[in-house]
């Protein structure tokens, strides 16, 4: 499908495909182009071939059974990442692959859908990789990622928008929301922001005193 690698000065975001629902052919070519990095979870890698994806890096603990020879000689050059530590999941050792190399940013797929424990585990983990590395989830309805506590961006009028508390979130407050937050708390199982949206064009403010608190940008 690609063989990605149209970089410039490596400042684009790597990429890393999980073994979730598989995305639409038109957001993988979007994030291939530009992507100096692909990591692929050992879980994913045969769906991964069948798309013919040039990978870089194949990660996991392997724990299927693993011919070393096998994946070398079915794209070479690509670099094999065994990671056994059972502690952690794949994708969080992607994370970690991703900062021990420096990189500062990466966008994920394929991280949501199928299995809900995955999806959930995939989604909450980020926070722990606050200001270390910049991660965005991305499928064909959403795109999700961790907001710093002072938050501005533009919309177009109507843009749906979720604010997702990881645990308790205090002191959010909002503008250009049609269900605006004035100084209050969101607590993950007692009450969240699910399915705001925007009022009108123009920048939407979102600021918080303390916690971790996803966005979701989303769409049918």
């Amino acid at each position: 499908m690609s063989s990605h690698h149209i970089v410039r000065d490596d400042q684009e975001p790597a990429l890393i495909i999980a073994n979730g629902e598989a995305c639409s052919q038109e957001l993988l070519e979007q994030l291939l182009e530009w992507s100096p990095l692909i990591i692929v979870l050992d879980s994913a890698v045969e769906r991964v071939f069948e798309l013919g994806i040039k990978i870089d890096v194949l990660l996991g603990d392997f724990d299927r059974g693993f011919d070393v020879n096998y994946y070398k000689e079915k794209q070479y050059p690509i670099e094999i990442v065994h990671t056994p530590n059972q502690d952690k999941t794949d994708l969080e050792k992607a994370f970690d692959y991703l900062i021990e190399k420096k990189h500062k940013a990466v966008n994920v797929i394929w991280a949501t859908g199928r299995r809900a424990d995955h999806t959930i585990t995939n989604l909450t983990n980020i926070v722990a990789y606050r200001n270390l590395l910049k991660i965005v989830i991305l499928d064909d309805h959403s795109k999700v990622y961790l907001l710093p506590t002072k938050f501005e961006k533009w919309y177009t009028a109507n843009t749906i928008l979720s604010l997702i508390p990881i645990g308790k979130v205090r002191g959010i407050t909002t503008e250009n929301l049609f269900y605006t937050l004035h100084n209050e708390d969101l607590t993950i199982g007692y009450r969240t922001g699910s399915s705001n949206q925007t009022i009108q064009d123009g920048i939407v403010s979102i600021t918080h005193k303390n916690g971790d608190l996803l966005l979701m940008e989303c769409w049918d």
